[in-house]
């Protein structure tokens, strides 16, 4: 990784930034609002991605559209110099929002056969707002830097999916590969914070789909059914016993089970029942024991019910995602110059997982962090009602726009630039 030629002034920079976002902000939050307000699924991010390229020819970018289906890579060459990329997510997630704001989306969407809700409870928003802020901050600011900016929005982050269907349509072939990358998250912290973590900073992730197998009948003769409903509801109670008596407590792991279905009608025994969970861990000794004793406790089931063997699939999914050394010391002590002791080190890895790993593993060192989303109004009302901050995820998630926007530019433009030398 090429070193800046001189020591960046990360204090000018940022008030330089500080005055172009007072400018850019009414912008970029109109941008969050439509995107917010017209939610995709992954892969289905055909509006989305097209406003983002829309945004990023207009600042100059050469923009490149449909890399992995729905994805987009901008770039910007100015000069001789190293590539950095800096990547947001463009997808949202299958759930009904329930925030209240003005601007919240009821779009639907099918997802597994199915009409549902669709909504940017996962902060993606937010990302893509910041994203397109930093790029034109670091384009207001080009007679400093040199080298190629690679601006990758990326589709299909909630499957887990779309980053290698980026780099299987050449993602790096076609555009180069980056020196460095750098990728944030907006999380229920105060506004403000900067979050990160040295080295592993999320899990690995599998998703898990069993079919059992019985007999169905009349819900009145169950005696004459093998009753799927039955050996579904033992297993997702039985499974968690791998956890709490086969896994080592010190260590992480976790298995959900997100989805049961079986049958249509109340009075029928059907004769299949359907799972789908997720599979969650850091160390490769703690998946293997999960998933060993995932297929144990499933056929186990079907036999003590004289079912037929389970038909049980686990799809492997993102790797954890390792923030490299050194490039973590450099950028922290950038972040630390500027924003002091609202920089906060995580002390553990989050359980929650990242397809950003499959660029790392492409071989581009890099930087992921966390930006802080509520502010004090917000903070104040969850503590008067004694409840917590609505996480990722959560149909309440809402962070406030402003100050999220606002620090992830910041903090993002301060990184890319001190990973660029000076012309």
């Amino acid at each position: 990784m090429a070193a800046p030629a001189a020591a960046f002034d990360a204090v000018a920079g940022k008030s330089t930034i500080d005055a172009e976002l007072a400018a850019d902000y009414p912008r970029l939050f109109s941008l969050y609002r439509d995107i917010h307000s017209h939610p995709e699924l992954g892969f289905q991010e055909n509006r989305t991605a097209a406003r983002l390229a829309d945004e990023m020819r207009q600042l100059g970018f050469a923009v490149t559209e449909h890399v992995g289906k729905t994805g987009l890579v901008a770039l910007y060459h100015n000069g001789d110099g190293p590539t950095v990329l800096v990547r947001t997510e463009l997808d949202a997630l299958p759930l009904e929002e329930k925030t209240g704001l003005a601007y919240a989306s009821r779009a639907t969407s099918q997802w597994n056969g199915k009409e549902t809700f669709v909504a940017h409870s996962c902060g993606h928003d937010i990302h893509m707002a910041s994203w397109l802020g930093t790029a034109k901050a670091l384009l207001d600011d080009k007679a400093h830097w040199r080298g190629t900016l690679m601006f990758v929005a990326q589709p299909a982050e909630e499957q887990v999916s779309g980053a290698r269907a980026m780099l299987d349509d050449g993602l790096f072939t076609r555009f180069g590969k980056p020196d460095v990358g750098f990728a944030l998250h907006v999380s229920p912290i105060p506004a403000g914070t900067i979050a990160y973590r040295a080295g592993v900073i999320s899990s690995n992730s599998d998703t898990l789909e069993i079919t059992f197998h019985g007999r169905g009948a009349h819900g009145s003769t169950p005696a004459l059914s093998i009753d799927p409903v039955l050996m579904a509801a033992r297993f997702v109670v039985d499974v968690q016993a791998v956890i709490s008596r086969e896994k080592d407590p010190g260590k992480f792991g976790v298995i959900t089970i997100g989805a049961l279905s079986a049958g249509n009608a109340p009075n029928i025994i059907p004769d299949q029942a359907q799972l789908r969970g997720t599979i969650r861990s850091f160390d490769p000794g703690v998946r293997d024991k999960l998933l060993a004793g995932i297929r144990r406790v499933a056929a186990a089931e079907s036999e003590m019910s004289g079912a037929p063997p389970p038909d049980v699939t686990i799809i492997p999914g993102g790797k954890s995602v390792i923030n490299d050394g050194a490039l973590t010391e450099r950028t922290v002590a950038v972040f630390k110059a500027v924003f002091g002791d609202r920089v906060v080190a995580e002390p553990e890895p989050g359980s929650a997982s990242e397809d950003y790993s499959e660029f790392q593993i492409a071989g581009v060192p890099s930087f992921y962090f966390s930006i802080g989303g509520f502010d004090a109004a917000q903070l104040a009302a969850a503590e008067a009602k004694g409840t917590p901050l609505p996480n990722n995820h959560s149909p309440l998630f809402a962070p406030a726009p402003e100050p999220s926007i606002k620090s992830g530019v910041a903090a993002m433009t301060l990184a890319v630039l001190n990973a660029l030398p000076e012309k």
